[in-house]
């Protein structure tokens, strides 16, 4: 599989310092809605999302935001004691309103500088409920996947059947010849999110194991 290229961040805005945070795991792209939706349960989804990264030793990679999933998912992250890393374009700062207690907050020139960093950084990726930016973010890296730019396993959190309609589009386009089923084999979807994280960190190659401290 390819690489993706070496590009810099523009800008560190806020980094803390590596010797004093724990080593991660392995790192989850996850891409969610800047607004809550209307069922609680997605919400839930991204509290439990960000709690399982944290207590299995893992690292957020997100988009720097901290407004509605986002939002929470980071803060569930911080709580049960994870890394957040967080990557914004200045443009988005003040919609987004930036989370400035991320363990590492980066603030770039542009969108395509902020997608690549976050691959970069990502040893899954994972897609909770959201918008348009969802959607791109999710289809970028299945293209990628089918592309050959990289090898990394991509997850759609299906709650409470959100990404019916997607996967059932997706699946006509199956049928219309315009998709194959191999690049459909390409993501994994459910409505479990521990399963689901579990099934993308272990086909990453990692062995996630709950943290003990404090047991």
């Amino acid at each position: 599989m390819q690489a993706f290229g070496q590009r810099p961040c523009t800008r560190t805005c806020a980094h803390a310092d590596p010797d004093m945070t724990p080593s991660p795991a392995f790192s989850v792209c996850v891409y969610c809605g800047s607004r809550s939706g209307v069922l609680p349960a997605y919400a839930d989804v991204a509290r439990q999302v960000g709690t399982w990264i944290a207590q299995h030793n893992g690292q957020l990679v997100y988009g720097g935001g901290n407004n509605g999933l986002m939002g929470l998912v980071a803060q569930a992250t911080a709580d049960a004691g994870g890394r957040v890393v967080g990557i914004i374009p200045k443009a988005l700062q003040t919609k987004e309103n930036t989370r400035t207690a991320c363990t590492e907050l980066y603030v770039v020139d542009t969108m395509h500088e902020r997608k690549h960093m976050m691959a970069e950084r990502a040893d899954v990726f994972l897609a909770l409920p959201g918008g348009i930016g969802t959607f791109e973010e999710f289809f970028e890296v299945w293209t990628w996947r089918q592309l050959g730019y990289h090898d990394k396993p991509i997850g759609l959190l299906n709650t409470a059947g959100y990404y019916d309609g997607l996967l059932q589009f997706a699946q006509s386009s199956v049928s219309a010849g315009f998709l194959s089923d191999w690049q459909m084999d390409l993501i994994r979807s459910g409505e479990d999110a521990t399963a689901l994280l579990q099934e993308l960190v272990q086909a990453a190659g990692f062995s996630p194991e709950p943290q003990l401290a404090g047991i």
